[in-house]
C-alpha cells in the first residue's frame, strides 16, 4: 500500500499548490512515474493511522522529484520513498513546463527548498 499512499499523496500536494490532475489533464499535461525509490522501515497493520509528508526536492522545468515520509501515530517513521515524474502533452512529448505552463512552473519552484 506504501506506493499507492505515495500516489495519492502526490496528488493531494498538486492539488494543495492549486494545481490537481484534473486541472493539468484538462490542460493537455500528464505526469507519469519514471523512478520510484522505497524504504521500509517498520511494518504497519491495517487500523494503524500513518500520517505522510511530502516535500519537492527537485524541479528541472521537465522533471519533480519528490519525497515522501510516512509515520505511525506514535512518530515513527515506517517508509521514506521518492518518485520523479516527467510531463508530456497528449501526444507524449516532454513538455517544458516554464514555457508550456509557466504559472505552474512558478509555484513548484516556490516549494524548492531554499539554497543557504
Amino acid at each position: 500500500n506504501y506506493i499507492r499512499w505515495m500516489e495519492e499523496a502526490r496528488v493531494d500536494y498538486l492539488a494543495q499548490l492549486g494545481w490537481n490532475l484534473e486541472k493539468l489533464e484538462a490542460m493537455g499535461a500528464v505526469s507519469p512515474v519514471t523512478t520510484l525509490e522505497a524504504k521500509y522501515k517498520r511494518n504497519t497493520t491495517f487500523p494503524e493511522v500513518i500520517s505522510i509528508w511530502v516535500t519537492l526536492t527537485e524541479f528541472s522545468g521537465v522533471r519533480i522529484k519528490l519525497r515522501y515520509v510516512m509515520k505511525n501515530a506514535a512518530g515513527e517513521e515506517v517508509f521514506v520513498g521518492q518518485s520523479e515524474h516527467c510531463f508530456l502533452d497528449r501526444q507524449g512529448r516532454i513538455l517544458r513546463l516554464k514555457k508550456a505552463f509557466p504559472a505552474f512552473a512558478q509555484a513548484l519552484e516556490e516549494q524548492l527548498p531554499r539554497q543557504a
